[in-house]
């Protein structure tokens, strides 16, 4: 069995094996584990001031995210900002 005494550390002291060897597999290879990037679909939707909360809810409802809302072209209005998933449609 190795050592795993750290040099650094006061006499006695031992490292976790995790905090000094890569996880391996069943011949010596390294264990690498890789997980897909999330890709998202974005949409902006103009708000009116109005109908804000009945609008939130219905893309809510459709699986959209509000990331963001911000002032539209006019006092009027207000442009809102979604994401979702890719690929994830309205259940």
């Amino acid at each position: 069995m190795p050592d795993f005494t750290d040099p650094r550390a006061p006499a006695g002291s031992v490292r976790s094996r995790s905090a000094r060897t890569p996880a391996t597999v069943a011949g010596g290879g390294r264990l690498l584990e890789f997980v897909a990037m999330q890709k998202w679909e974005y949409v902006t939707v103009p708000v009116l001031i109005h109908s804000t909360k009945m609008i939130l809810d219905n893309w809510g409802e459709d699986g959209w995210e509000l990331v963001q809302v911000v002032s539209g072209p006019n006092p009027e209005s207000l442009v809102a900002y979604f994401k979702r998933p890719k690929g994830e449609a309205a259940p």
